[in-house]
């Protein structure tokens, strides 16, 4: 693989005009297309084979007045009563004005539908869409909010819930991705010591980014894509794009400064560098891509999005990176003279360049190695009583309760919980199929009332011998008694169909969260043994030897707990909600199995990165505690500057509103944070001290029938040495000869 890599380098450093102009023209047809195809990303999305899916199916071909996106306008009042005239009169009015508005199917004030609380302080008035809640028009929204300022003007406090409503869709900021780009720009200065460096890696990402979010955009004209797609995919993007343009470029100029040409820098630093950042990026892909296997559509379009921006990254580190570097010459290896702290950035990087064994990596290096027995169970220990909280975990899918508490959803939850309980933020839906009669429909819903936490049982429409019946739990959407009294629901069903002859299904918002949660569940075991298996085959190619993907999938199952029991003792214990601005909820259900692909694909980055570069210094002696002191050391500078950009890309993403970005971003961030820090550059080299040379042993056979990648690149070097010698020799013939 070195030896492909070194002439696709060699041919992109010579024609660097042409790679330039492939890559900008895909950046810019991929423009032209999206904007052509008008494509949008969603958040509406289906869940194959669950009952919750099915009852959506039934209720679009036999009650499709029911089965749009519904909105709960919740009124309330400090002073005085709803159930006043005056106060009565107003909001009967405004909800009149509803049913006016296009694409609404039905509107129901609070007295029709019996929904005013006992003390007459809050109700609830339901309004009914023709059309899905991501086909609902911003137009038909402001016109629902214009409707009720009557009402608001009159003292009357109006806000909104459900599965639409004016404001549902929050705004995206840029915010995050620039403070990320800024703090990547900032680290990069002073790794490298360089502004031409430190841009180099943050362009490249820059016109993957622009490239993949223009494609997903294109793509979701065809297929529905949900929004949090493009999240994921940027968030790769940048810190995959940068990452590996950043451990290339840290190769190269090294090469240079110990004396290299441009030529002669740049494509052997991808035959070397360049294999690791390859399989760093297929064990991402392959992380990603999994996520197909879970079975829910748009975890597949998130992952597949997710792994074409790490892709399109990987080609631009072995493509665009070696032109650009033929661009900039020997300028990357220079030092950006900075006053006061650049310029001791710029001393610091020039000694890492150059003397790499007296800076705080070797240091640490030589720590680790000889206090290694002592490092591996402090490092155990302290990702164990980390991982302590995640044996608590509780899983649910975002709902009113988890919103900012300035947020209308959070306002509207709370009003409804206050007046009615909350349960009323979260009714299932009863389909009833094949009804023979009006008293079939009672009787079902007679049945239903009298079971164990069930508050309220009204049925709502019949049509089509299909009737619909909303249940009101004793309990919220994301409790579990909410979850028992759903499956109870469902085994008992027999006992309440009775003699009618129908069969029921129950869905509905807080049943469908239900399903996905169970599937989620369901799906974690075999994604699990689907990609960690694909990632050792993939890893065992690479080192040849099984002691060390072994040893970096249990670095990973830490690591990975670890982050859990962070996200658990923050996000749903609430600790720490004062600094992060976070209310305490149910774990999102996908986090889980996202955190699995994601956290798991780059901790293998950064694995490949270290033990390529210990493997290197192996072949080179056949020392091994050695190579462990020295690739540590060699690596450590770069893991850690590709980790912080990581990380601070991910914790930009936690100063959004929105409570899933902000507990994907914080826990993202953790994950990379310890599996770099404490399990890639402290467990591992402390691991391979104490084993040894036994790291890595294969059998024969191996290496009979399994081809050598030459992730390090060692025959690559071997040759062009070769090929040196060789050339000096025969100058020298032509010169003796000429003599």
């Amino acid at each position: 693989m070195s030896t492909y890599l070194h002439r696709l380098a060699h041919f992109s450093f010579r024609r660097r005009w042409l790679v330039l102009g492939v890559w900008l023209a895909a950046a810019i047809a991929a423009i032209v297309i999206a904007q052509a195809s008008g494509g949008k990303t969603n958040d509406a999305f289906t869940i194959p084979g669950t009952e919750a899916q099915n009852a959506s199916n039934v209720l679009s071909a036999k009650l499709p007045a029911f089965s749009g996106g519904q909105s709960t306008i919740v009124f309330a009042t400090a002073d005085g009563r709803l159930t006043d005239p005056a106060e009565k009169a107003a909001v009967k009015t405004a909800m009149t004005k509803l049913k006016a508005v296009p694409q609404v199917s039905n509107a129901v004030d609070p007295y029709l539908g019996h929904l005013v609380s006992a003390n007459g302080r809050v109700a609830l008035g339901q309004v009914q869409w023709s059309v899905q809640a991501t086909d609902v028009k911003d137009a038909n929204l402001d016109a629902v909010k214009a409707a009720m300022r009557p009402v608001q003007a009159d003292g009357i406090q109006v806000e909104y819930n459900g599965s639409v409503y004016p404001g549902w869709q929050q705004k995206v900021s840029e915010t995050p991705e620039l403070v990320g780009l800024v703090i990547a720009f900032f680290i990069l200065m002073i790794t490298f010591g360089s502004f031409a460096a430190a841009g180099m890696p943050i362009l490249g990402a820059i016109i993957g980014v622009i490239t993949t979010l223009m494609g997903i955009t294109a793509v979701a004209s065809v297929i529905t894509i949900a929004s949090a797609s493009t999240t994921v995919a940027l968030m790769l993007g940048l810190s995959c794009g940068i990452d590996y343009g950043l451990f290339i470029l840290s190769r190269h100029r090294a090469n240079l400064l110990n004396g290299m040409t441009p030529e002669e820098s740049v494509p052997l630093a991808m035959g070397t560098a360049g294999s690791s950042v390859v399989f760093a990026g297929l064990t991402v892909i392959i992380a990603l891509s999994g996520l197909s296997v879970v079975g829910i559509p748009f975890l597949t379009a998130m992952g597949l999005s997710a792994a074409a921006s790490v892709a399109i990254a990987l080609l631009i580190a072995l493509t665009l990176l070696p032109a650009v570097l033929g661009f900039a010459g020997t300028r990357v290896a220079r030092f950006t003279r900075i006053p006061r702290f650049g310029a001791r950035a710029a001393r610091v990087a020039r000694r890492a360049a150059v003397d790499p064994d007296t800076t705080a990596g070797a240091g640490w290096a030589r720590f680790v190695v000889r206090h290694r027995v002592l490092v591996v169970v402090g490092g155990v220990a302290l990702l164990g009583v980390l991982a302590l909280p995640a044996a608590k975990i509780q899983l649910g899918l975002p709902s009113g309760a988890s919103q900012a508490a300035d947020s209308t959803q959070r306002k509207a939850y709370d009003l409804t919980t206050e007046g009615f309980g909350a349960g009323f933020n979260g009714a299932l839906l009863v389909v009833a199929q094949d009804v023979g009669s009006p008293a079939d429909t009672q009787q079902i819903a007679a049945t239903l009332a009298r079971m164990p936490d069930v508050a309220q049982v009204t049925p709502l429409a019949a049509q089509n011998r299909t009737s619909l019946i909303r249940l009101v739990p004793g309990s919220g959407p994301n409790d579990a008694a909410t979850a028992h009294l759903v499956h109870t629901l469902r085994d008992d069903r027999a006992a309440i169909e009775g003699s009618t002859g129908t069969h029921i299904l129950v869905g509905g918002t807080t049943a469908s969260n239900i399903d996905v949660s169970s599937k989620l569940s369901g799906a974690l075991p075999i994604f699990l043994i689907v990609v960690v298996g694909l990632a050792f085959v993939l890893l065992t190619f690479a080192f040849r030897t099984v002691l060390v993907p072994l040893k970096s999938i249990l670095g990973f199952l830490l690591s990975m707990a670890a982050a859990l029991g962070a996200q658990v003792a923050t996000f749903q214990w609430g600790w720490g909600r004062q600094l992060f601005g976070i209310t305490p909820s149910e774990t999102i259900s996908f986090l889980p199995i996202i955190m699995l692909a994601i956290v798991f694909g780059l901790s293998s980055d950064y694995e490949v990165f270290v033990v390529s570069r210990i493997k290197e210094e192996f072949s080179r002696h056949g020392d091994a505690r050695h190579a462990v002191q020295r690739g540590t050391a060699l690596s450590a500078r770069v893991v850690t500057a590709a980790a912080l950009i990581m990380f601070s890309i991910f914790v930009a993403f936690m100063a959004t509103k929105d409570p899933t970005i902000k507990a994907v971003g914080f826990s993202f961030a953790v994950g990379v944070f310890l599996d770099a820090f404490v399990v890639r550059l402290t467990l591992v080299p402390a691991v391979m001290a104490i084993v040894g040379s036994r790291v890595w042993y294969h059998p024969r056979w191996f290496a009979r029938h399994v081809p050598d990648p030459d992730i390090e690149g060692q025959r690559l070097e071997h040759r062009l040495a070769d090929t040196e010698t060789g050339a000096g020799s025969t100058a020298h013939a032509l010169t003796t000869e000429r003599t």
